[in-house]
């Protein structure tokens, strides 16, 4: 086992860690330089060539962020809107999966293919129908407006029952029925543990999705105290012109979240899906 492990590495030769070095700039340069334009003013921002050192302005620009719009509270419902929709993908999701992959009932394969099909319909299309029921319920200008509709999708439901189609054996489930386990408890104590990286990722990609959207929280929010971050950082601008190192301020704010999400959160991610694969 020595013998292999040394010789996998001797095959790995310098150009690869040129090639990962690359890659890890291409990702990181644009946070680097969207902090650059946070620390200067719109002159030295579009000066030719580019100022590539950071400024010296960014925490008097912060400091406007935070006085021109209610910033703290437009993050605190990103993180309320954000957290609910990615535990609601990680267990509805999860539910759905499950009984498209393990449950006979009639029509399932339609309804599957019912849910597949609406992965090709632009997300555009439904704002309007969307908008229509929302305003019927009176949920305009608040955050269950975004939570909602946001708390499953077909994407979601297609990935978990893959994973537990793949994952999960009929013999397994035929033993615990004969144990007398009922559905809910083949679910929550046999299935979904062992799909629960999944699901964390799926939770994870859910939670950054809902950070970044733009478009519907824009459509149905309407008073500040109920902006989301993106909206937040919308409103820092006028229709005239734009302060790009104001608008990069509160962008880099805003990601300043995700960062620390990915910092603590990416370990434990990879630990369980690590986990998994030795379980299996």
């Amino acid at each position: 086992m020595t013998k292999t492990i040394r010789r996998s590495g001797e095959r790995v030769r310098w150009w690869t860690y040129v090639l990962l070095g690359l890659a890890v700039f291409a990702c990181l340069f644009p946070l680097y330089w969207m902090f650059v334009v946070a620390t200067t003013d719109t002159a030295t921002a579009t000066r030719l060539p580019p100022e590539i050192a950071p400024g010296g302005n960014f925490f008097h620009l912060a400091g406007l962020v935070f006085t021109t719009v209610p910033f703290v509270r437009s993050i605190v419902n990103s993180l309320i809107v954000a957290g609910t929709i990615a535990v609601g993908h990680a267990l509805l999701c999860s539910l759905a999966g499950f009984a498209f992959a393990k449950l006979r009932f009639p029509g399932r394969n339609v309804l599957f293919l019912i849910v597949v099909l609406t992965m090709t319909v632009p997300t555009q299309l439904a704002v309007i129908p969307q908008y229509m029921i929302i305003s019927s319920l009176g949920w305009v200008d608040t955050l269950q407006a975004l939570i909602v509709p946001g708390l499953a999708s077909a994407f979601g439901i297609f990935w978990m029952r893959q994973h537990l189609s793949t994952t999960i054996s009929d013999e397994i489930l035929q033993a615990a029925r004969i144990d007398g386990a009922t559905t809910w408890q083949i679910f929550w104590r046999i299935a979904f543990p062992l799909v629960r990286p999944a699901a964390f990722v799926l939770g994870l990609l859910g939670f950054v999705t809902a950070w970044n959207d733009f478009l519907w929280p824009f459509i149905v929010l309407k008073s500040p105290e109920m902006y989301t971050a993106q909206i937040a950082i919308k409103a820092l601008q006028n229709n005239y012109n734009i302060d790009l190192g104001l608008a990069m301020s509160g962008s880099f704010l805003a990601t300043i979240p995700l960062l620390v999400l990915f910092v603590f959160v990416g370990r434990r991610m990879v630990a369980g899906i690590m986990d998994g694969a030795f379980k299996g």
